[in-house]
Order: structure tokens, then C-alpha cells, then sequence
């Protein structure tokens, strides 16, 4: 199926609870809103540990997926991921997807103490993850001699239920990091870059049309053959029910030197009426083969009605 004709599907990232809810009760109540999945963050000064998030949550549902949105490489061996998620999907078979990133934000190096390597090397990590994950989701003894991981002889256990190992999503901005996981990626989080900081204004630029243009093509280029099988992701930095979307937006258009229409078009930000919004996701399916929408949690609700219409 093509990435243009793909059904529509939304996650929900949440830090935590619902208020004055349980995890496994708000988990439930993701899943009663029409959710596909829930996603968890990854960083030291905030959210809950993902593991642990994932499998209450999972355990406290039918049907809904979990993926950490995402997991940074630094933080765990890929021996030690690869052996919790193929637990997870071996537990609850199709339910999960490995979201993985090479890490952005320095307070979680800082403050943990972990050594931020320079981005060249941080996606070099991530590159080697991903494969080190494939071989070891096989189930089989394995040997890898990278320039980051070396193994011996490792086996691949517990054998997940998923043919292959869960799908992986790779999220970035930079080019390298987007034709790789062009070419080996189950799902792509197409992305701005954030060299220049994730608040600054290049930044939000780098979200804009005629960027992502040009990052979807360079996916589309890196993965050939693969490209009717990839899945787009967008994950919403701006998400605002209102019946005058250009006012909600002015804010951010005046700091990015940008119009209101340029702001609105941008696939990082959903903002409007109901039926705007599922215009838009539908004009974003069209033009770039976005189909995989995470939403803020606080929109949990109040964008519930969106995932109900999109199709």
C-alpha cells in the first residue's frame, strides 16, 4: 500500500496520568478514544521509565500499540533493548514499535552525566543500532564488529512473536540520518533538524513546506523498492482546535519570519476546526505520505473527535 493511500492513524505522547487517573486507566482511555498508540518519551527530567510504561499499559489493554517517541541510542545497549522489546512483543504479539533516535537534548547528557558525542557520531550510533536490533531479533547467535558496538556470539533471546522483530521507527532531520532510515526503517519520523537548538527559529523553518519537500524526497530516494512499504510519521509541536487558526498561529509565524499560511501548512502543527484539521492530514497524506500523526497529550480529548473523522 502506498504511503499516499495508507489509512490515516494517530498516537498520543504522554508523560504521564491522565489527572486524578492511573496510568493503566488513562492507557485505557487512549485506546477508548480511537488511538492507535501510545507513545512515551525518553529523557532523565521527565516522563515515566518507557519499559515499565509500555507493559502497564499494554497490559491494561486490548489493542493498543506502544512505542517509546523516542528512545535515544545513548542511554541503553542495544543488547539490553533488543531483549526488552522482544519480550514485550513476545508478550503481546503486533503491539509494539521501537522507536529510536541518536539524541537532541543536552539536559539529558548534562545532567545524567552521559558524554554527548558530536551529532556525526550520535547518528553513526544509531545507524549500528538499528542493525545490531534486526540481528538480534532474528533469535539466532550473532557477531557484530562495528565502529560502536562490538558482540560475540550473542544470542537473540527471547525469539519476539512479530516475524522479524517489531517494526522500527527512526525520527530525525538531517540528511544522513533521513536516508538511513529511508532505507532501513519500518516507519520514518520526518522531522526538522535540530542543529541550531529545538527552540530556535531555524529550526521551526526547517519544518516548513518546502523543507519537507525536499526531506521526503531524499526518504523516498533512499528507499527505492521499499518506499510503498514505509510508514510517515509527524509528530504535532503545535496542535489547537479553534475556529480562527490563523490568529492561534501569528505568534509563532512573527518569531519565524514566516506567514500564517506557511505556519498552518507545516506538518509539525495542526491547528483549526475539526474539519480543517482532517483536510489538512488528508492534503499532508497527499503531498508527502504522512499518515502516522502524534498528538500532544493535553489534546488527548480534545482531538479525539479529529481521529474519529480521519480516515
Amino acid at each position: 500500500m502506498s504511503p499516499h493511500t495508507r489509512p490515516l492513524r494517530f498516537g498520543v505522547e504522554m508523560k504521564g496520568p491522565l489527572e486524578g487517573r492511573t496510568w493503566a486507566d488513562s492507557a485505557r482511555e487512549v485506546e477508548a478514544l480511537g488511538y492507535d498508540t501510545l507513545f512515551v518519551p525518553d529523557h532523565f527530567h521527565s516522563g515515566l521509565g518507557p519499559f515499565t510504561a509500555m507493559a502497564t499499559a499494554l497490559a491494561a489493554t486490548s489493542s493498543l500499540c506502544v512505542a517509546p517517541l523516542v528512545m535515544a541510542c545513548d542511554f541503553r545497549h542495544p543488547a539490553v533493548a533488543a531483549k526488552e522489546f522482544a519480550s514485550l512483543d513476545l508478550m503481546f504479539p503486533g503491539r509494539v514499535e521501537v522507536g529510536l533516535g541518536a539524541g537532541y537534548n543536552p539536559l539529558d547528557y548534562s545532567r545524567s552525566g552521559i558524554r554527548m558525542d558530536p551529532p556525526g557520531r550520535r547518528v553513526t550510533r544509531l545507524m549500528e543500532y538499528v542493525r545490531v536490533l534486526r540481528l538480534l531479533f532474528t533469535g539466532e547467535v550473532v557477531s557484530f564488529d562495528g565502529a560502536e558496538y562490538q558482540m560475540e556470539e550473542i544470542e537473540g533471546t527471547p525469539l519476539p512473536a512479530t516475524p522479524g522483530g517489531p517494526r522500527i521507527l527512526v525520527a530525525g532531520g538531517g540528511p544522513r540520518l533521513l536516508g538511513f532510515a529511508g532505507a532501513e526503517a519500518d516507519i520514518v519520523g520526518v522531522n526538522p533538524s535540530t542543529a541550531a537548538g529545538r527552540e530556535s527559529a531555524d529550526t521551526f523553518r526547517d519544518a516548513l513546506p518546502a523543507s519537507i519537500d525536499a526531506k521526503v524526497e531524499l526518504v523516498r530516494s533512499s528507499a527505492g523498492e521499499r518506499w510503498e512499504s514505509l510508514e510517515l510519521n509527524a509528530w504535532l509541536s503545535m496542535a489547537v482546535l479553534t475556529d480562527t487558526p490563523h490568529d492561534a498561529v501569528e505568534g509563532m509565524a512573527s518569531f519565524a519570519g514566516v506567514s500564517t499560511d506557511e505556519v498552518l501548512a507545516s506538518p509539525i502543527v495542526l491547528v483549526g476546526s475539526e474539519t480543517e484539521m482532517v483536510e489538512r492530514l488528508h492534503e499532508r497524506r497527499e503531498r508527502w505520505g504522512y499518515t502516522y500523526t502524534c498528538v500532544p497529550g493535553p489534546m488527548l480529548r480534545e482531538l479525539a473527535g479529529v481521529v474519529a473523522r480521519g480516515c
